[in-house]
């Protein structure tokens, strides 16, 4: 009688461990990012790297820092659609 007790435990406990992953993957696609949300469309200056010798990118610090703090992988996606940088002035 035992045994059966703690072999469904042990189910139970692969089950929840199983819904809290597919919880935490739908969280990762559902919230992406703050500055993907937040800060309006991207610019073209804003998704191309700058050249050799060009000053480097300004980030936007609010949205890096929510970013970090509540979500860390919607800094990775924040960074690679180039939302996370400042839209560039025309001079």
């Amino acid at each position: 009688m035992n045994y059966l007790i703690s072999y469904l435990i042990i189910i139970d406990m692969k089950n929840s461990k199983i819904k809290i992953l597919a919880f935490l993957f739908l969280l990762i696609i559902i919230l992406p990012s703050c500055a993907t949300i937040f800060c309006g469309p991207v610019s073209a200056c804003q998704r191309t790297k700058p050249a050799a010798g060009q000053p480097a990118r300004e980030v936007r610090a609010g949205a890096l820092i929510l970013d970090v703090l509540l979500f860390v992988p919607g800094a990775i996606v924040d960074f690679a659609t180039g939302a996370i940088y400042k839209p560039c002035t025309n001079k």
